[in-house]
């Protein structure tokens, strides 16, 4: 009964109100001695990083004893090494694992069951306080498989589901948004682009992209800097 009712307690958000202009923010309710737990999911290596990863510098930042678990589904070969890389400029000493699976890319879906023993034997035992995975109407089956398996898994904890701009053009209308200082937001952008050597040959895989996604949000939500990551959650109790 314990496990349960401190996951709910620090997976439940907090409203202050700052002024009447102003977007109404929600803060994690956090407990000061104990350490808060977070889990990033990927599909492939970069998802986190390009998803979500100027949030988790924000909050390694504020919640300096915070323990990060870190799982990308699809890092084999060069790609591996690229995933452990990234895990580290991101997390650096907070970084529990990270743990790397070599499922192949865009097959995801038709191994469903394999995927899914990951979860329920490696995953479920971590309790996180905070889950960041794909958003589940994300283009690529393999993003919307570990989507609804995190879903399936995890069913009394706080999920936000990040983004990832793509040539398939499947952006929507999030309704979380995480304003980000522009030093988050350039350590960001230079993280990525030295972890992941391989996806330079991209066209989309530039600086200006990242950039230019993180803009757009910080506009929507009216962030000070001008820059935001933006997450889909379907459930919060406030």
């Amino acid at each position: 009964m314990g496990g349960v009712e401190d996951r709910r307690r620090s997976s439940t958000l907090e409203t202050t109100i700052t002024g009447p202009n102003e977007m109404l923010p929600l803060e994690l309710s956090h407990k000061g001695n104990s350490v808060l737990r977070i889990l990033c999911l990927g599909a492939h290596s970069d998802d986190i990083e390009i998803g979500c990863g100027g949030t988790i510098l924000q909050l390694a930042e504020q919640y300096p004893d915070c323990r990060l678990s870190w799982v990308v589904f699809s890092a084999s070969g060069v790609r591996e090494a690229e995933a452990r890389r990234g895990a580290e400029l991101f997390a650096g000493p907070r970084l529990e694992g990270p743990v790397l699976k070599a499922f192949q890319d865009g097959f995801m879906p038709y191994v469903g069951s394999d995927v899914k023993t990951v979860f329920e034997t490696e995953l479920k035992q971590i309790s996180p306080d905070l889950i960041f995975t794909h958003n589940g109407k994300d283009a690529h089956q393999d993003h919307r498989l570990i989507s609804e398996l995190t879903r399936n898994t995890f069913r009394d904890h706080l999920i936000l589901e990040y983004e990832i701009p793509k040539y398939d053009g499947d952006m929507g209308q999030p309704s979380v948004f995480v304003p980000l200082q522009k030093d988050a937001c350039e350590l960001k952008v230079r993280s990525i682009l030295a972890a992941f050597q391989s996806q330079h040959c991209k066209r989309w895989f530039q600086e200006e992209t990242f950039f230019s996604l993180m803009r757009l949000r910080g506009m929507e939500c009216n962030a000070p800097s001008g820059y935001a990551e933006a997450f889909y959650c379907r459930k919060v109790v406030l």
